[in-house]
């Protein structure tokens, strides 16, 4: 098989994990015009393209490179390759639809040959020269130190008045264990989390606190003094961080319990869904999907899996009977008028995602047995193969 082939890049790409670390650094000197060049460039590879109607990298290398080189000597060609890819990619994105913009200070990309990091030794690109710097790596990501390090980029926060650098490390996958360990997970606002099995992880701190930082926001806001736009600016992306604290020892209790399949519901489009004014505003502060994105990578760096499974009827049904009726549901309660069955609403739920998983299962392999059944429906009556 080649190299190139495009199923074993595939598998490559899914055995493959990522882990970012990003950081803050005084910025090099000559180093915000270079990211302005950066910017100059890929506007003209935009203009390009619009002019062309084209994407294709190969036409838009042949056409520029050599003048940009020239014009731009202190840009290394690598970096200059990067930027023209970055503006392409975009205006693909886009669909000729808008012209990108690339602000003066964003971000550039970088790749093997343009950054590095030997110990705590890193060095990149810059203008004219690479740049190297020691940096000081926090204890919690000393274990990915042993991963290779791929790519990065690097730009300038104008709040910070520094550069902000990300490496992006990757190591293969573990091996998916082979469990039959299995717990429905029902997330909701009330409670952050319920489990099939009865766990809970309330939140009513989490609530408490974003009530703390909406009332402080409209306060200031109401305010409106030079004073108090300072503030709001020193304590935005505060709750954002406080959130993201929480699904991260949420995520990391999760896989750490006994088990090796966690089964969620698909909650994809549940904000587009109109609930009134008070429940929208809710759900619009809900941070389920961050959730799943730190248990799935959590999960998968432990060879556990995360699935999901449809989410209708999971609060309606009863996962003793299967009966489903939006009457058995009194808030926290859920109480079967068929069967008599009791349990709180959320842990019902929790069952029902667990046994709706067991049905999607069953349900491929009927679907494979038919697939490998060598006769088709109208001949099994007669008993006549294909």
């Amino acid at each position: 098989m080649s190299i190139f082939d495009p199923k074993l890049l595939l598998t490559i790409y899914i055995l493959t994990m990522r882990r970012v670390y990003s950081f803050y650094m005084d910025t090099p000197e000559g180093f915000l015009d270079y990211l302005k060049t950066c910017s100059v460039i890929f506007e003209r590879h935009v203009d390009w393209a619009f002019e062309n109607k084209s994407t294709n990298k190969v036409d838009a290398h042949k056409v520029l490179y050599s003048a940009l080189r020239a014009e731009f000597p202190n840009i290394p060609s690598n970096i200059l390759q990067a930027t023209r890819d970055q503006a392409l990619e975009s205006v693909r994105r886009l669909k000729f639809k808008v012209k990108p913009k690339k602000r003066p200070y964003s971000a550039i990309r970088y790749d093997a040959r343009t950054i590095a990091l030997r110990g705590n030794l890193l060095s990149f690109s810059g203008p004219g020269k690479r740049i190297r710097t020691m940096i000081d790596i926090p204890t919690f990501f000393q274990k990915y130190k042993s991963w290779t390090m791929k790519s990065g980029t690097i730009g300038y926060d104008k709040f910070k008045k520094k550069i902000k650098v990300s490496l992006i490390f990757e190591a293969p996958t573990p091996q998916v264990v082979q469990g039959d360990h299995i717990v429905g997970i029902d997330r909701g606002l009330y409670n952050i989390v319920v489990l099939s099995d009865g766990q809970v992880f309330s939140s009513q701190q989490v609530r408490k606190a974003k009530r703390k930082f909406l009332y402080v926001k409209r306060q200031l806001q109401a305010k409106g003094t030079r004073s108090a736009k300072r503030l709001l600016r020193k304590r935005s992306g505060r709750e954002k961080r406080f959130s993201s604290n929480i699904n991260h020892v949420i995520s990391k209790w999760l896989v750490g319990l006994p088990y090796d399949i966690f089964v969620l519901e698909d909650l994809t489009g549940i904000r587009k869904q109109s609930k009134g004014r008070k429940v929208n505003g809710w759900l619009s502060n809900w941070t389920f999907f961050q959730l799943e994105q730190y248990l799935s990578y959590k999960a998968e760096g432990l060879g556990k899996q995360v699935v999901f499974v449809d989410a209708r009827y999971t609060s309606q049904k009863c996962s003793s009977c299967g009966t489903i009726s939006k009457n058995n549901r009194n808030k926290s309660q859920y109480n079967c008028a068929s069967c008599g069955y009791c349990n709180h609403a959320d842990c019902n739920a929790a069952i029902n995602i667990k046994n709706n998983y067991f049905l999607s299962i069953a349900e491929k392999s009927m679907e494979q047995a038919l697939v490998n059944e060598p006769y088709v429906a109208g001949s099994l009556a007669t008993g006549q193969r294909l």
